[in-house]
């Protein structure tokens, strides 16, 4: 796959979640497999989207067609935070009502802010950017529970902050004492005080914590001084993410959401786009590894009738599904276009293809040996 491949997908994904919603009519058409999550299935699509689509929207200086292309999408990015957060708008989601599930998918749109702070956060009018604060802050009556979802308190404080709102300390706070106190070694983190085999590393707490750090860091002492250590930590679990993509572009089904499919692969997008990955990964092999996990994906077949994603980590299993999971949080997959925020120059495109590190071992190259870190 080359970098036309990815871009035709990523949008592919998320026209039926922006373009409906752009015209204020997703919440009439999208698909709801369990009423128990009708309340809350739109914002997790729309969130999740633009979350991924976020760091292509911000890039600069992109030409010709794709960026004729870009420049299209922004404006149906801001038009979609419009009609998404307007008290008028049929489209209003829903993010106060109900338990915490609000909570987690404006975190996603926050991030989305922090991953686009001119195309999005700056290019917003002064009444949508007001709406949209106000929905943000109604999510400060949800108390995250000691997991992942700290995080999401946290990040949703830290696109306040880059709004000029008064943002609240406690929730960062929090945050980065538990997962310092949860972080197991190796670029691993508990999912609270346990550690959990799945992918929770990736879906939220290496690039949450990232990024909230980074947020943070010209006026937090303590952010900045711990930045490095969680950069290096993100680096490390960057590199065990590339050994887990098989020659064939599979990887473990272990742990739970799999139907967010690719999207388990948002920290090694992450890491590629702040130029984080380890040195011994070459950017192109990232691109190589990850490419043949969208291509096994995709031909599984991911679409219904209408472009909505289905249930499934390879087409139709919704046996795989968890009762949290609905159509909206299946689209958690946006997140592995991270690296479209790239310029087509950037190593990580323009560099020859290079098999990934389990395609050269199993080809019988010889291979440096793998290393432990104990930061």
């Amino acid at each position: 796959m080359v970098r036309g491949d990815w871009l035709d997908l990523m949008l592919k994904i998320a026209d039926p979640v922006l373009r409906n919603l752009a015209e204020g009519k997703l919440h009439e058409v999208f698909p709801v497999e369990k009423s128990s999550r009708e309340p809350y299935a739109c914002l997790e699509a729309f969130g999740r989207t633009i979350a991924g689509l976020a760091p292509w929207l911000e890039l600069e200086n992109l030409q010709g067609k794709e960026g004729a292309k870009q420049q299209e999408y922004r404006a149906l990015a801001l038009l979609c935070i419009d009609k998404a957060t307007d008290p008028s708008s049929p489209d209003l989601m829903n993010f106060s009502e109900g338990y915490g599930q609000s909570l987690v998918d404006a975190a996603y749109l926050a991030n989305a802010l922090l991953r686009a702070p001119n195309a999005l956060l700056s290019a917003l009018s002064s009444r949508v950017k007001r709406n949209l604060a106000d929905c943000l802050i109604s999510t400060r009556k949800f108390i995250p529970c000691s997991t992942n979802w700290l995080f999401f308190s946290a990040i949703v404080e830290a696109a306040l902050f880059k709004m000029g709102e008064a943002w609240q300390v406690y929730p960062v706070e929090r945050a980065i004492d538990s997962f310092e106190k949860w972080y197991k070694g190796d670029g691993m983190y508990g999912d609270g005080q346990y550690f959990h085999m799945d992918y929770y590393n990736s879906y939220a707490i290496h690039p949450m914590y990232v990024d909230v750090l980074q947020t943070f860091a010209p006026v937090s002492p303590r952010c900045s001084d711990l930045l490095p250590a969680v950069l290096r930590r993100a680096r490390r679990y960057a590199a065990i993410q590339e050994r887990l993509i098989s020659p064939e572009g599979t990887y473990p089904a272990t742990g739970r959401s799999l139907c967010y499919r690719f999207g388990a692969f948002q920290a090694l997008g992450q890491a590629a786009l702040y130029h984080n990955l380890p040195a011994e990964i070459s950017p192109a092999q990232v691109r190589c590894a990850l490419s043949a996990v969208i291509e096994r994906t995709v031909k599984g077949g991911m679409f219904d009738e209408k472009g909505f994603l289905k249930t499934g980590l390879i087409g139709s299993q919704p046996a795989l599904g968890e009762g949290y999971i609905c159509v909206g949080s299946l689209y958690m997959c946006e997140a592995v276009f991270l690296p479209l925020g790239l310029s087509p120059n950037d190593p990580f495109w323009a560099s020859p293809d290079e098999d990934w590190t389990n395609k050269k071992i199993w080809a019988g190259e010889n291979v440096p040996c793998d290393e432990a870190v104990d930061v």
